[in-house]
């Protein structure tokens, strides 16, 4: 049976993905946050996963005001790296484990989670970075990809009582799905930042290390935490951090904290990073 072993939660900052592609991960500023991934990229190798959920939000790439899904599973072969400006980073295509996504969209949706399910959908520095901090730059990701995006750009965002709840209902489709596989569960983006407006440049630290403290500890706790406190407390693009509730929620009550990182900054924001393991 597929089982989900572990669970990884990442930063997605868009200049860690130019500091990869332009060759400067070993300059002064940069160097301190790469190192903090050192761990990470050496015990994936090992772990070896064969399908990756990974759960990130979309910066106005795939999606715009026209349509605004506040759950999304992609259920398409593959997804190509989207052009943000700038043309698209020079990365692999996703590729999907079609048969399990398409299993999980049935799950969920027949658990009372109204996802949308999505066929096309080119994915951005909120999908791409992650894989490139624990994958490095490889001819083609090592593994399977199911991507699941979630709207915490545009007002009103998902509860991370309800991004907890989602990864409950992952981990039970994920539970009796009949193929043997090790499937990971990333959550991606936070922590503490704003990036317009007076607070512009935000950064809270406090914050972020109690955020880091209760989502290993205390998960059922902090799921509970209004979505207000997290815009107040962590800035407007800080309510990304519901994100790594998913993640959590997809995972046992009790983990094991293999790696802890926090780095600030890199650009405008504070870096976080944990790498939780299902107790075996």
């Amino acid at each position: 049976m597929a089982k989900i072993t572990a669970g990884v939660a990442t930063s997605h900052v868009p200049a860690i993905g130019a500091a990869i592609d332009l060759g400067k991960t070993e300059d002064d500023y940069w160097q301190p946050v790469f190192k903090g991934y050192e761990f990470a990229k050496s015990w994936i190798q090992d772990e070896k996963p064969d399908v990756i959920i990974l759960v990130f939000n979309d910066h106005a790439s795939a999606f715009s005001q026209d349509i605004i899904p506040t759950f999304v599973i992609g259920c398409a072969e593959e997804f190509q790296p989207a052009d943000e400006g700038w043309g698209p980073r020079k990365v692999p295509v996703v590729k999907n484990h079609t048969k399990l996504a398409s299993h999980l969209a049935q799950s969920v949706i027949q658990s009372d989670f109204d996802i949308t399910i999505v066929n096309k959908m080119d994915v951005d520095h909120g999908l791409t970075v992650p894989l490139s901090l624990m994958f490095g730059q490889p001819e083609e990701w090592p593994c399977k990809v199911i991507p699941i995006a979630v709207n915490v750009v545009q007002y009103p965002p998902p509860s991370g009582s309800r991004c907890f709840a989602l990864g409950k209902a992952i981990r039970e489709a994920v539970d009796c799905f009949d193929e043997d596989l090790n499937v990971q569960i990333w959550g991606t983006g936070g922590m503490s930042h704003q990036l317009q407006g007076p607070r512009a440049g935000l950064i809270n630290k406090e914050f972020d290390i109690e955020f880091l403290n209760d989502i290993v500890t205390d998960p059922e706790t902090l799921a509970k935490k209004p979505h207000i406190d997290y815009v107040r407390y962590a800035g407007s693009e800080g309510i990304e951090l519901v994100m790594w509730m998913v993640m959590r929620g997809a995972l046992d009550q009790d983990v094991n904290q293999l790696q802890r990182f926090y780095h600030v900054p890199a650009s405008n924001t504070a870096v976080g990073h944990l790498v939780l393991e299902n107790k075996k």
